[in-house]
């Protein structure tokens, strides 16, 4: 066959959203786009993918991308805007010492790039004000394992999740956070109808509603279920007394702190007595149990504690290390691992090396040939940004992440990141609500283009290969990197000519840790990989050790742990009263991630589907709050705490918990007016970790009265926004856009063709002025190019038919103006399968034709059969449309 007509070759690489690593197969197209597939052969996954991961195609294109380096807001050479970066952190340090200058790093980067970003900073700067968006979401996970293991070790992995009896989940969301692991474990329970699963969340999430026992305990009071756990284990005579002599120290103090009766658990979580004595039971009385925890335990003001407290109970038992038992931490972004591994985090050194022991510092130094290593810890995220704002940190380099948006207080990193004397920022795009305060922009390869390793929840190093050209002048971060290195007098040290050079460096560096230092982390095998060996390296979980002794699918299952003894540690944990919420914000505020966006949307928000779903920024609230504060569904509603506010549509739901209430973390400036919940969120952290509370501030939820509400959807991106309330969100041709304000505009047609801009054609309208309602569509050429709906409460159009109708040649203009199909016309109701664009109402057709249960419908319309995280919500829908003789 010619070249010409070969088939375009399939690349094997790693997804780069959360924590389960997945295996894709990407095959670039000759239009520029790519397929994505799951990996069939990746142990993460085993061909499965999520929403995102499946839309990754839409995602790689270049619109908004940052292709060039640019100073001050123009376009600059990299010789220059290198030479600036360098110039200046250096003239910096010079004039004010190594702790003026900050790095603020990301899970997005690679674990070649995180590693020269920690040298060149710990070790060349001599500073650890080196901090990882990772510090959001991990660190009181990294804490709590350090005291209890010796490291940061996860113990186990996923095989256990399938090997387990029962499971417990604690705050985390998996089937919407985590889908694919959450697959495993379904595909599990269906083989085995025997094995429980625990759901530990104040929300009934959609994994909630798929559980055995839900316990929606009171926001911060997971440390004292654990602990009347561990008492109640204890006083039943389940402790494994040969583990724990042999394996384990500190005991008797954690019993003492933790020694709860079943009523003073009741009261400390407000959940029944009954129900925990049922979860105790089970835990009791099943071996293998897995306990997951993510976000919910983390983001806390005691994360590390409750981290322990679950330890605790896993150590007392002797289930850990051991198939289908044990503490699994599941990570929330694709790298956050490797940046542990290589010391991203404030606190800690390359290769599990603590920052603070000498031996450990000296151990790195001679490696690295490292002229001044730091010797205390640096700055931790919120510290960091308040070092920003205080004027201690007078350059801070930032590096594929948006703190502006994710940073708890996030209104004062914003104004400290304006008044910060240099700023940089690398990153993909050009516009970010943080890349408007960069003095310096690098652009940085992305997806698809970048090249390198990841490690995964389960400690398992994949390769993330690059299947695009760069575009542009962008550059992987490694790379930009060590340019500023070497332009700051440190280029033998940073003489790297590929990221394979890095890697082998790094794992030399960790055969040396393990050798010396006996840590866990050991990649030394791998540090002879010539280039060829590792372009073609293949899923590997760690330890893989150069001395050649067994490498071990589970850590610690020679009951020996990090520790200098040996001996796994029993930590005491505390158990925090629960905090009077103030008379004037007397809600709780609880944060986290939706199901089919990412962070801060900079690459989610460019997918049509993905934004299908759930288009704008919201918050959960109960009936019974909502009705205690005026609020009605759909209207929008203003959040404050005493560090800021946030406009969000009003979801009024009994899934949320009576007097907490839950916003998503995504929504920028770029797709909402105020839908930035972390301006709202109070900077309070972890005493022992520094991981901030974001799922935990007193909040205020009130009406914002609007005197009108409108929906468009354009085929161009709207200009103007003139509301006080908006969101958009991509369609498949063009945007659909929210709208609500506070005062009636004078006049709706001018308001229309600010909306509309400059499209050519003629714009009709209806209207009823009495009522006001009005509606209003731009006729171009090419038929209608825009519509609007206007009313004076939350319009109710039917959206996704409106979406759908104008993304068709030919839309008739009074069937768009109507807002609804007619008898004949076909409305798929709001999207509820994201992977396949399958909508409630036709789940409810298929239901009203015979479709009982969830594979049914799957079976007809394909809804979830690829990443399962909308089953639930289907069989939901199953149930409502059962007719009332039949439930």
């Amino acid at each position: 066959m010619p070249d010409a007509l070969q088939p375009p070759a399939s690349v094997k690489t790693t997804c780069p959203y959360c924590g389960v690593g997945c295996g894709i197969l990407a095959t670039p197209g000759p239009d520029g786009g790519v397929r994505v597939e799951g990996d069939p052969g990746h142990p993460a996954n085993f061909g499965r993918l999520c929403s995102k991961g499946s839309a990754l195609g839409e995602t790689v294109d270049l619109s908004g991308r940052l292709l060039h380096p640019m100073v001050k807001g123009k376009r600059t050479g990299w010789d220059q805007a290198l030479e600036l970066v360098a110039d200046t952190f250096a003239r910096t340090i010079a004039e004010h010492g190594p702790d003026s200058v900050a790095f603020y790093v990301s899970g997005q980067i690679l674990t070649e790039d995180y590693y020269v970003a920690n040298k060149l900073m710990k070790g060349f700067i001599g500073s650890a004000n080196i901090d990882t968006n990772s510090r959001l979401c991990m660190a009181s996970t990294v804490a709590g394992h350090r005291r209890a293991f010796g490291a940061d070790v996860v113990p186990g992995c996923y095989e256990d999740l399938e090997q387990a009896d029962t499971i417990v989940l604690v705050g985390s969301n998996l089937m919407w956070c985590h889908p694919v692991l959450f697959q495993r474990i379904q595909a599990a329970r269906e083989a085995r109808p025997g094995m429980k699963l625990v759901v530990v969340d104040p929300r009934r999430t959609q994994t909630a509603a798929a559980a055995d026992l839900h316990l929606p305990l009171a926001p911060d009071s997971d440390t004292a279920l654990f602990n009347g756990l561990l008492t109640h284990l204890h006083e039943a005579g389940l402790t494994d007394s040969a583990f724990v002599e042999a394996h384990t120290a500190g005991l008797d103090a954690a019993l003492e702190a933790a020694r709860l009766n079943l009523g003073r658990v009741a009261e400390l979580t407000g959940l029944a007595a009954e129900r925990i004595a049922d979860f105790y039971r089970l835990w009791a009385g099943t071996e293998k149990v897995v306990t997951v925890f993510s976000q919910g335990v983390n983001q806390s003001g005691h994360g590390t504690d409750k981290v322990n407290a679950i330890i605790n109970c896993h150590l007392l038992t002797g289930r850990i290390s051991r198939p289908g038992m044990g503490p699994l931490s599941v990570t929330g972004q694709p790298n956050a691992m490797g940046g542990r591994e290589v010391g991203g985090l404030a606190n800690q050194l390359a290769a599990h090396l603590t920052l603070e022991e000498p031996t450990d510092r000296e151990l790195v130094r001679q490696a690295w040939n490292a002229p001044r290593m730091a010797d205390k810890a640096g700055l931790k995220a919120v510290d960091l940004f308040q070092g920003i704002a205080d004027g201690r940190v007078k350059a801070v380099w930032i590096m594929g992440t948006n703190p502006v948006d994710s940073m708890p207080a996030a209104d004062a990193v914003r104004a400290g990141l304006a008044d910060c004397p240099f700023v940089v920022v690398s990153d993909v795009m050009a516009e970010t609500d943080t890349t408007l305060h960069a003095d310096v922009l690098l652009p940085a390869a992305g997806w698809g283009e970048k090249d390198g390793t990841v490690t995964n929840s389960e400690r398992r190093i994949s390769r993330q290969r690059a299947f695009l050209p760069l575009p542009g002048e962008a550059r992987p971060d490694w790379w930009i990197i060590t340019q500023v290195a070497r332009r700051m007098g440190f280029a033998d040290q940073f003489a790297y000519g590929s990221q394979a050079d890095i890697f082998r460096e790094y794992a030399a560096l960790t055969a040396l840790a393990a050798a010396s230092r006996q840590r866990p982390l050991d990649i030394g095998a791998m540090a002879g990989l010539d280039d060829a060996g590792y372009a073609g390296l293949e899923p590997v979980q760690w330890p893989v050790r150069s001395s050649g002794a067994a490498d071990a699918t589970r850590l610690f299952a020679d009951g020996r742990f990090a520790t200098l003894d040996g001996r796994a540690r029993f930590v005491p944990t505390c158990v925090v009263r629960p905090e009077s919420l103030p008379v004037a914000r007397p809600l709780v505020l609880n944060t986290g991630r939706i199901r089919d966006q990412w962070h801060t949307m900079t690459r989610t928000g460019k997918s049509p589907r993905l934004s299908q779903h759930l288009a704008e920024p919201f918050l959960e609230i109960h009936p019974d709050d909502a009705a205690a504060a005026g609020i009605v569904p759909a209207g929008i509603v203003r959040v404050e705490s005493d560090h800021g506010e946030a406009l969000l549509r009003a979801l009024v739901t009994d899934t949320a918990r009576r007097g907490s209430v839950f916003a998503p973390m995504h929504w920028t400036d770029r797709y909402s007016a105020k839908g930035r919940i972390d301006a709202v969120v109070a900077p309070r952290t972890d005493p022992v970790s520094g991981q901030p509370a974001l799922k935990n501030t007193a909040v205020t939820v009130t009406p914002a009265p609007m005197a009108w509400y409108g929906f468009a959807v354009l085929n161009r991106e709207p200009l103007e926004l003139a509301a006080d309330y908006w969101a958009k969100a991509r369609t498949r041709k063009g945007w659909r856009v929210e709208l609500a304000g506070v005062a009636v505009p004078a006049d709706w047609l001018a308001f229309a063709e600010r909306l509309f801009g400059d499209g050519q054609g003629e714009i009709v309208s209806y209207g009823d002025p009495a009522t006001g309602r009005h509606r209003f569509a731009l006729v171009g050429a090419d038929g209608v190019e825009a519509v609007l709906f206007l009313a004076p409460e939350p319009v109710t159009v039917a959206r996704t038919w409106v979406v759908d109708l104008m993304s068709q040649p030919g839309a008739d203009i009074r069937q768009l103006l109507a807002g609804r199909p007619g008898k004949a016309g076909a409305d798929r109701g709001a999207i509820v399968c994201a992977c396949f664009d399958v909508g409630a109402k036709q789940i409810a057709q298929a239901a009203a034709e015979g479709c009982e249960t969830v594979d049914a419908v799957g079976k007809r319309l394909r809804a979830g059969t690829n990443c399962g995280s909308c089953r639930t919500e289907i069989g939901r829908i199953l149930t409502h449309a059962k007719p009332a003789h039949a439930q």
